[in-house]
C-alpha cells in the first residue's frame, strides 16, 4: 500500500532506486566540478595575486561562494548517505520506510547555514537568514548555480592572463630594441619628438601590463566564457600601443637610414650647390658679355651664390659629425630640394642672360644662310644684293649690337634676294633702290667696332 506524506504519494522501491541513482551521479559531477575549481590554474592565480578594483571585490565575494559550495556539498553528501544507509537496511523496504526515503529524495529535509550576512553574499542570491530548508534537487541546482558564477570570474581571469601579459612583455621586448635604436642615432627624449613617444610608450606599457595582472576583469569584453557566443579579453589598449610602436620603429629606421646614407646624400648636396654656383658664375660673365656687345636691350641682372644653403649645408655637416642624425634627416630633406631649386634657377638666369646672343647668333645664321642661297642662284654680283648684305652684316658683327635694327637689316636683304629672283629682277631692284633714295645702312653701324 502506497502511503502519501507531505510531499505527496510515496516512491516505489524501483522510483527510491533510480532517484538514489540520478543524485549519485549528480554528486560525483559536482565532487568532480568542485575539485576542477580549486585545481584551476586560474583560482591558484587569483589567490596569490594583488588584486584591485572589480577583480578584488569580485574575487573577495567568488571565495565565499566558493566556501559556500563546499558547505552546501557536504550537506548533500551527507543528505545522500543517509537516504542511501536508510534504503540498505532491506531488500524490500517498508511502507514507512518508503515514506521516509520520499522526503529525504524529495521533501526540503536538508537544513543548511545561510553563513554569514556579508555584503557580498547578495551577489550569491542567498537572504541574510541563519538557515534555510532545502530539497536535495533544489540543493544541486543552485550549487549548478553558483559555480558556474565562481567558475566565469576565474575563467575570464585565466583568460585575459594568459592573452595579454606575454604580447605586453613580447611588446615590451621589442619596445626596448627600437628604443636602443633610437638611442643610438640621436633619438633621445627632450630632443626629438619620437623620443618622447618612446618613453610615453614605455610608460603606458608598463601601466597596462600592471593593471592587467592586478584588475583582470576589467579587460574582458562581451558575454562571460559560459555564454554564447561568448565574450574576449579586450585587446585595444594593446592593439593601441602596437600601432604606436610600429609607427615609431618606422621612423627610427628612417633615421637610422640618414646616419647610413648621410655622407653620399651630403655630397651630393654639395656637388648640385656647386654647379649652380657655376652656373652663375656663367651666367654673370654673359651678361657681361652681352652688355657689351649688345644694345637696347634689357638684360636682367643676375643673384648672388645660395648663401644660406651654404650655411645650412655647413649646419648639416656639423650635425653628421655630431651624431644629430634625427636633426640632420629633415635638414638634408629640405637642403636636396632647395638645392635643385637653386640650379634650376641658375639654369633659367644663364638662359635669360644669353637670350639676346642666342638672337644674335640665329641672325647671324640667317644672314650666311641666304648668302649662299643667292651664291647659288647666280646672285653674288647684284649690287642691291651685296649691298644689304654688307650692311646686315656690319651690324650683326659689331659692337655694340643694335638687335632691332640688325633684324630690319636682314629682312631687307631678305627680300631683296627674293626682288632680285622675280621675272623683272634688274628693274624692279632698280626701282627698289630708287626708292630707298639712299643706301641701306650706310649710315647704321659704321662707328662700331669688330665683333666676333
Amino acid at each position: 500500500m502506497v502511503v502519501a506524506g507531505p510531499t505527496g504519494p510515496a516512491l516505489s522501491r524501483e522510483e527510491v532506486d533510480r532517484a538514489l541513482a540520478r543524485l549519485g551521479a549528480e554528486h560525483e559531477a559536482v565532487e568532480s566540478s568542485l575539485l576542477a575549481l580549486q585545481d584551476h590554474a586560474g583560482r591558484r592565480l587569483l589567490e596569490g595575486a594583488e588584486l584591485t578594483g572589480t577583480t578584488r571585490s569580485r574575487w573577495e565575494s567568488t571565495e565565499l561562494l566558493i566556501t559556500q559550495l563546499w558547505v552546501y556539498f557536504d550537506a548533500y553528501t551527507d543528505a545522500l548517505e543517509a537516504a542511501r544507509e536508510l534504503r540498505g537496511r532491506r531488500r524490500w523496504p517498508t511502507s514507512g520506510e518508503l515514506s521516509e526515503l520520499t522526503d529525504l529524495l524529495r521533501g526540503t529535509a536538508v537544513t543548511l547555514p545561510a553563513g554569514p550576512p556579508q555584503a557580498g553574499m547578495v551577489t550569491l542570491g542567498v537572504a541574510a537568514r541563519l538557515s534555510e530548508r532545502l530539497s536535495l534537487m533544489e540543493l544541486v541546482e543552485r550549487m549548478n548555480s553558483w559555480y558556474a558564477q565562481a567558475l566565469d570570474v576565474v575563467v575570464i581571469a585565466d583568460a585575459v592572463w594568459s592573452a595579454l601579459p606575454t604580447r605586453i612583455d613580447l611588446l615590451a621586448a621589442e619596445l626596448g630594441r627600437v628604443r636602443s635604436l633610437a638611442h643610438s642615432v640621436g633619438v633621445l627624449p627632450g630632443e626629438h619628438p619620437a623620443g618622447d613617444d618612446l618613453e610615453r610608450l614605455t610608460m603606458e606599457l608598463a601601466a597596462l601590463r600592471s593593471e592587467v595582472i592586478s584588475d583582470p576583469l576589467v579587460f574582458w569584453t562581451g558575454a562571460p566564457p559560459g555564454s554564447a557566443p561568448g565574450g574576449r579579453p579586450d585587446t585595444a589598449r594593446y592593439d593601441r600601443a602596437e600601432r604606436a610602436l610600429e609607427d615609431l620603429r618606422r621612423e627610427v629606421e628612417a633615421v637610422l637610414d640618414v646616419r647610413q646614407d648621410a655622407e653620399r646624400r651630403l655630397m651630393r648636396v654639395r656637388d648640385v650647390l656647386s654647379r649652380a654656383d657655376r652656373t652663375l658664375g656663367e651666367a654673370r660673365r654673359a651678361r657681361m658679355e652681352v652688355l657689351s656687345k649688345i644694345a637696347a636691350y634689357e638684360v636682367p641682372v643676375v643673384s648672388g651664390p645660395p648663401t644660406v644653403l651654404y650655411e645650412q649645408l655647413e649646419t648639416a655637416g656639423e650635425y653628421r659629425r655630431r651624431a644629430a642624425w634625427h636633426r640632420l634627416s629633415p635638414l638634408l630633406e629640405s637642403l636636396e630640394q632647395r638645392a635643385e631649386e637653386e640650379l634650376l634657377r641658375a639654369r633659367e638666369s644663364l638662359t635669360a642672360v644669353t637670350a639676346p646672343l642666342a638672337v644674335r647668333a640665329e641672325l647671324r645664321g640667317r644672314l650666311d644662310a641666304y648668302k649662299a642661297k643667292a651664291a647659288r642662284l647666280g646672285l653674288a654680283e647684284d649690287g642691291l644684293v651685296v649691298e644689304r648684305y654688307d650692311a646686315a652684316r656690319r651690324m650683326l658683327w659689331s659692337a655694340p649690337c643694335d638687335l632691332v635694327a640688325a633684324e630690319q637689316a636682314v629682312l631687307r636683304y631678305q627680300r631683296a634676294v627674293a626682288g632680285a629672283l622675280a621675272p623683272q629682277g634688274p628693274a624692279a631692284s632698280g626701282t627698289d633702290g630708287h626708292r630707298d633714295g639712299h643706301r641701306t645702312g650706310t649710315g647704321t653701324g659704321t662707328g662700331g667696332t669688330h665683333d666676333r
